[in-house]
């Protein structure tokens, strides 16, 4: 009987975050800030993260794609920035955005498994090394490191450079993120700057 109760409470959990993101409609959704959309490919969707639900916050993430994300030939390969608009003021830390890009790396290359084929051999943690650095701008904090993980479209190891930037609007909590393979230097992490420089509240 026991079983029979959580089996239904599952069930009923499960639908009740399906209805949830489908109720979501990115392109509608008015984010309490501005940032750019020209030139960018755009995806947003709900949190709590469906391939992530383990990271535990409520929100919104809001993704730019450079033109040449997905082309392996490309050099703007994997370089992308995603804003997570929180709701409230959850506490921020390094161990914080660490343990939550593992998740969400972790859960988005076992969503790409089946569908592309992926030995099981080739899997592997990902693994998050981050460091707080002096904030950039207005930033409330800024943090630096490399995300090493599975490339699930060149089915290689990769190490993406990420810069986390931490800050406020109005009652919601901004973590932007932007990620590379390429150094610092490169004409990719110029527009993926402009992204924060040009980025403003509304509120």
């Amino acid at each position: 009987m026991k079983n029979l109760i959580l089996l239904l409470f599952c069930l009923a959990a499960t639908q009740s975050f399906a209805q949830t993101a489908e109720q979501f409609d990115g392109p509608a959704w008015k984010p309490p800030y501005n940032l750019s959309m020209d030139g960018w490919g755009i995806e947003r969707f709900p949190i709590p993260i469906d391939f992530a639900p383990e990271i535990a916050y409520k929100g919104v993430e809001d993704i730019r794609f450079t033109k040449g994300w997905g082309d392996i030939k490309n050099p703007e390969y994997w370089s992308y920035a995603f804003a997570w608009c929180l709701d409230g003021s959850p506490i921020i830390t390094t161990d914080s955005i660490v343990r939550n890009l593992n998740l969400y790396y972790d859960g988005l290359i076992a969503r790409n498994i089946a569908k592309r084929n992926i030995p099981a051999a080739m899997v592997f943690k990902t693994r998050t090394t981050l460091k707080k650095v002096a904030p950039v701008g207005a930033d409330n904090a800024t943090f630096e490191g490399t995300i090493s993980m599975l490339d699930y479209m060149g089915k290689k190891p990769m190490k993406l450079n990420v810069t986390v930037h931490l800050k406020k609007c109005g009652t919601k909590t901004i973590l932007f993120h932007q990620l590379s393979p390429q150094a610092a230097s490169s004409s990719v992490w110029k527009n993926l700057q402009s992204l924060w420089t040009n980025f403003a509240c509304n509120e």
